[in-house]
């Protein structure tokens, strides 16, 4: 029997145990975001520790001004290939707790009509992920006494709060950290038959921008008409930055936005994606994005502008006759290719001071801008990987893009200079960050035993 062959039966044959084991680390309740879970942040950097120790890393908990990171390293040979492999061990908030059927950090194993799943917070974003791999490297250890590449693991404790801790850490330890290709399990398939390998994300800026016209909250009986009033600013600003289009009216903002590759554009088009029923399931029918695209088209390789929530005036119960003296929104920008994150930064902030009319200033506070992220797809790890996942699962693997951003793959590429290997088993239904969410336990078997076919592939 070869090694591989050996491995992937012993993952069959531990599946149970590799589920008890996730179900631990599932009942910590490792909430980054709230600083009343920090202990639990702690208990669970803690168990992965004694974990990866166990099956033969050497692994320490490093603590940080938030929450710890887990490195676990285990050398298999000096002539032999080096992986990082990044996962989180942090979650999001369970509100609003009354809209889950069972206690968020009591797992439970369930039969719903699309199969087995394992329902708890964090199952699928990125507890029940990361472990795929840990299982993978638990089941070559205990065929093969050893690895079949040297490894690196890394842990984080604070993907779902914005990742404080990360950069400091990663520009302190590049020498820990350092490899020849890193891997990454935070994303998904494309439907639960086709495993994917996402090729290309997305970048984001940021922005939160505060109007303020009057020094005061004024009565609109009284001021109503010579007053300038921030809302009515704020949405003027806000409508210009799109045309009848659905373009982004921004100055300069489509330089560095590349076109997919007539390859890339005919895998894409043989994936038969449903944009009917993609919209429909939320409830829409018509794309209202940048004309002249497809729906993949306008997620995966074309920039995007979005405002997601404005505040301004009086917003309780009944009616309140206010002309307010603030108003504020909160924007994303999501980019592709080479646009150039700072620069857009700096260019919306003047297309609002540009348009602010006379008694008027505007405050902005800023996320951290960062720029898309395209994969190598032609390196032959990409190749390897694709073939190790169309061994595994009953369709062929597919490249795809994500619309989403993970700023960890950008920074692996500017502080370690490492490119990513995005692999990842959810589902479109796990719910995660929502109320119940789940991980199908298919998706952590095969994902395992895929992982374990991808180390093969790797060091062949």
């Amino acid at each position: 029997m070869s090694q591989l062959k050996a491995v992937l039966e012993l993952i069959d044959n531990s599946q149970q145990h590799a589920l008890d084991r996730l179900c631990e680390l599932l009942r910590l309740q490792s909430i980054s975001t709230d600083s009343q879970y920090a202990n639990e942040c702690v208990k669970a950097a803690d168990w992965l520790v004694d974990d990866l120790n166990g099956i033969g890393f050497e692994a320490k908990r490093h603590d940080t001004t938030g929450h710890p990171m887990v490195v676990g390293k285990l050398h298999a040979g000096d002539n032999k290939p080096h992986f990082l492999f990044y996962g989180h061990y942090d979650v999001q908030p369970v509100d609003p707790l009354e809209l889950w059927n069972t206690p968020p950090f009591e797992p439970q194993i369930q039969e719903t009509p699309n199969g087995t799943v394992i329902r708890a917070r964090g199952a699928a974003d990125d507890k029940g992920q990361l472990m795929t791999f840990v299982e993978a490297c638990r089941a070559w250890q205990q065929v093969s006494g050893s690895l079949p590449a040297n490894i690196t693991v890394f842990f984080e404790g604070e993907e779902e709060s914005g990742s404080p801790s990360l950069i400091p850490f990663m520009q302190a330890n590049t020498d820990l950290l350092k490899a020849d290709i890193a891997m990454v399990c935070d994303t998904g398939m494309w439907d639960s038959n086709t495993p994917a390998i996402s090729t290309m994300l997305r970048g984001m800026v940021g922005e939160q921008l505060t109007i303020t016209g009057p020094s005061l909250d004024l009565h609109s009986g009284m001021y109503g008409g010579p007053a300038i009033n921030p809302i009515r600013v704020l949405n003027k600003i806000l409508a210009g930055l799109h045309d009848e289009n659905g373009r982004i009216t921004l100055d300069g903002f489509y330089d560095g936005v590349n076109e997919p590759s007539d390859e890339i554009k005919r895998q894409w088009a043989a994936l038969n994606h449903d944009e009917s029923e993609f919209l429909g399931n939320v409830g829409l029918s018509q794309p209202a994005g940048e004309q002249g695209y497809s729906v993949l088209e306008q997620i995966w390789s074309r920039p995007s502008c979005d405002v997601n929530g404005i505040v301004g005036g009086y917003t309780g119960e009944g009616f309140k006759t206010v002309l307010p003296s603030k108003a504020s929104a909160k924007i994303s920008f999501r980019l592709v290719g080479d646009q150039d994150a700072t620069k857009i930064q700096q260019t919306f902030q003047q297309y609002v001071r540009d348009n602010l009319p006379p008694d008027c200033s505007v405050e902005f506070m800023s996320k951290d801008a960062a720029g898309a992220t395209v994969m190598p797809v032609d390196a032959a790890e990409f190749a390897r990987a694709h073939a190790a996942l169309s061994d595994e699962w009953e369709n062929e693997a597919v490249y795809a893009g994500c619309g989403g951003s993970i700023p960890v793959v950008g920074h692996i590429k500017e502080i370690l200079d490492m490119d990513s290997l995005l692999v990842g088993f959810g589902q479109d239904d796990d719910a995660i960050h929502s109320p119940n969410e789940k991980y199908n336990v298919k998706s952590f078997h095969k994902g395992t035993r895929s992982w374990a076919r991808i180390l093969d592939a790797l060091t062949q």
